[in-house]
């Protein structure tokens, strides 16, 4: 049997802001139209999420943390 090695990938923002909340966890399982973490940036809440399938591996933030632009939020792995 081949095993295929998977590669992490990171999810950042392009907006500086603070977590308000985060909605996924570690190990689950998302598709496109899941939100994962919403953030607050000038009195507005912005859903962050991918367009594709995954799993996350890691969470990198906590709710409350005051986050810069290109910021890594979580880790992910695509699924296929």
């Amino acid at each position: 049997m081949i095993r295929k090695k998977l590669m992490t990938k990171f999810l950042s923002t392009e907006v500086a802001g603070t977590v308000w909340k985060i909605v996924c966890e570690e190990g689950q399982r998302f598709s496109a139209e899941d939100d994962l973490i919403i953030l607050e940036s000038m009195k507005m809440e912005i859903p962050i999420k991918l367009d594709l399938k995954g799993t996350i591996v890691k969470i990198l933030v906590n709710e409350g943390d005051l986050i810069e632009e290109d910021q890594n939020l979580l880790e992910y792995v695509v699924s296929e």
